[in-house]
């Protein structure tokens, strides 16, 4: 006889004997435990069946404890209970990949479960399987031959019985029906032994604010249930916005709201999900809910009043009657009236200026300047107003401050200051200044790759400090950045004329009329390069070209050239 066929009869002999041990002393509690056992099946996206296992429920609301291999890939998954009932898996409440174990919730309610014992088993103690099963149950007994602590409370067992493989995923219980341990895969085939891990490790994991970046559970399609504490769920949901797709982010959204209907937190966001889609009639019932259950309201009319403002601000060509920036005006004050906190009333400026009721924005800003807002972007939107009124000097003075809020070497925050201190330097006629801003802001933003355009604009700076190498460096970058724009080979050709690089500059020019024929300032730069290179033969008509598309220059050098 082969060593297959004596392992295989070897196994069966075992079996029968843990079979007849079971039937001659079946516990009392047998019938009753055995409903809370069930078959776990899953599916992939395209709905073919995945995997399957067995699992038990640990709460009567629908919270149960399985294998977690058959989830790795799942969109979907089903239980299948002792009535052959079958119960849909809503979401994971915990998966550990080590251990082979997942907790989630069905769809069931007031259904049977198990309850998991609060101390572990010693060895020796007697200990039984409860296969899931549709007819009579059949618990097989066997003792705990070794119970190995981890984690310095849970214990790991191996059972002195060999047991079939559907019995995996099955619950282990002591004398008392409490549940100790879930059954594990065998280490290796003809395993003489069983092993289990404690239902407590299982019943007690739980899902967090963090558990979005949870390497198992993200294996799984099948969404994450929220953490019951509202600060860890409005973690998850926050995590969510910018680490899910919409359509999953949308369904945390909703869940929470489920969850946690009395908080104004979910309206909010489900109203800013409303308004990026363009629905803002959806958006303005789900701010005015916000408002209604929000204990405080000042966070709520805080949140209504930035939406609008950003509406009326970014997306001001689609109308929606109902949203003005008078009603934007009018919630960012009732804000500050419920909690008179210096954010509301800088949002109450921005309102302001967006009306261009500059003076209204000024009061508000300097009032804030004692404020804990006081710094590098109250200063910038400060200056915003001057520059409106025109008072170009005291705008520059601000922009220096909200510079000045940081130090050498400058932290990537500066950037954004720099370049607006760079730009109004620049239109002020301070080039040079306007180029040492510009430096500073490259050096900090040319890991992100800086763009055509911000070279086209620092070479414009640099042309009028009369920096012409920077310039013709700056110019040749842009043009290598985009290729296709015309303007920038007009720039250059201009830039080559000034240097006297008449040839560079003829070509350029002839770039930029192969982008855009129809573009009147490459025939113009073209005429005058071929001019000052003593070609007006060629010259003149190029500029004549640019007169008839209409070129306001080209009159006055076809009269200095002719």
């Amino acid at each position: 006889m082969n060593k297959y066929c004596t392992t295989k009869r070897l196994l069966l002999s075992a079996l029968c004997l843990f079979t007849f041990l079971s039937l001659s002393s079946q516990p009392g509690w047998t019938r009753e435990a055995a409903k809370a056992v069930f078959t776990l099946k899953t599916f992939a996206p395209d709905g073919t069946l995945l995997g399957s296992s067995n699992g038990f429920f640990i709460s009567e609301t629908g919270y149960a404890v399985s294998t977690y291999t058959p989830f790795v890939g799942a969109s979907r998954a089903v239980v299948i209970d002792a009535q052959g009932k079958e119960l849909q898996v809503e979401a994971m409440l915990g998966a550990n990949e080590l251990y082979d174990v997942a907790k989630f919730r069905v769809a069931g309610r007031k259904l049977t479960a198990l309850r998991v014992s609060a101390t572990n088993a010693v060895v020796g103690q007697t200990a039984w399987v409860l296969p899931y099963s549709l007819k009579k149950p059949a618990p097989i007994v066997g003792s705990v031959s070794k119970a190995e602590t981890f984690q310095d409370s849970y214990a790991y067992y191996t059972i002195g019985a060999a047991l079939p493989e559907n019995a995996v995923g099955c619950p282990l219980l002591n004398e008392q029906g409490e549940v100790i341990g879930i059954m594990q895969p065998s280490a290796q085939q003809g395993d003489v032994q069983s092993y289990a891990l404690s239902a407590a490790f299982a019943a007690d994991m739980k899902i967090s604010g963090l558990s979005l970046n949870d390497a198992a559970l993200r294996k799984t399609s099948i969404k994450m249930a929220l953490p019951d504490q509202k600060d860890d769920a409005l973690l998850m949901m926050f995590m969510a916005s910018s680490t899910l797709d919409s359509l999953s982010y949308a369904t945390v959204v909703e869940d929470f709201i489920h969850q946690f209907p009395h908080a104004e937190e979910g309206y909010v966001n489900r109203a800013q999900l409303k308004a990026n889609g363009l629905d803002f009639a959806a958006a303005a019932r789900d701010m005015q809910q916000a408002i209604s259950v929000s204990e405080t309201k000042d966070n709520a009319h805080f949140a209504y009043a930035r939406m609008i403002y950003q509406k009326e601000v970014f997306q001001s060509q689609v109308p929606y009657p109902d949203w003005t920036l008078d009603l934007a005006a009018s919630e960012a004050e009732a804000a500050y009236a419920q909690n008179p906190l210096p954010t509301y009333r800088q949002l109450l400026a921005q309102i302001w200026f967006a009306q261009q009721k500059y003076d209204e924005a000024l009061g508000v800003y300097k009032q804030l300047t004692t404020s804990d807002l006081r710094g590098a972007e109250l200063f910038y939107e400060t200056a915003r107003c001057y520059e409106q009124k025109g008072d170009t000097l005291e705008m520059l003075a601000l922009l220096d401050s909200a510079v000045a809020c940081y130090s050498k070497p400058y932290l990537k925050e500066a950037a954004p200051y720099l370049w607006a201190r760079g730009t109004a330097r620049m239109n002020a006629g301070k080039y040079r200044l306007a180029v040492q801003d510009m430096n500073e802001y490259e050096k900090l933003m040319s890991a992100s790759g800086l763009t055509a355009d911000f070279y086209y604009i620092r070479e414009q700076a640099e042309m009028g400090g009369r920096q012409f190498q920077q310039a013709l460096d700056d110019i040749h970058r842009a043009t290598r950045l985009a290729p296709g724009e015309a303007v920038y080979f007009a720039e250059q050709a201009s830039v080559e004329s000034r240097v006297g690089m008449y040839d560079e500059a003829i070509l350029s020019a002839r770039e930029c009329i192969r982008l855009a024929p129809d573009y009147s300032d490459g025939y113009l730069l073209l005429g005058v390069a071929l001019c000052q290179k003593g070609q007006k033969a060629e010259g003149l008509p190029q500029l004549q070209k640019a007169r008839e598309l209409g070129n306001a220059q080209a009159d006055a050098l076809i009269q200095k050239f002719q």
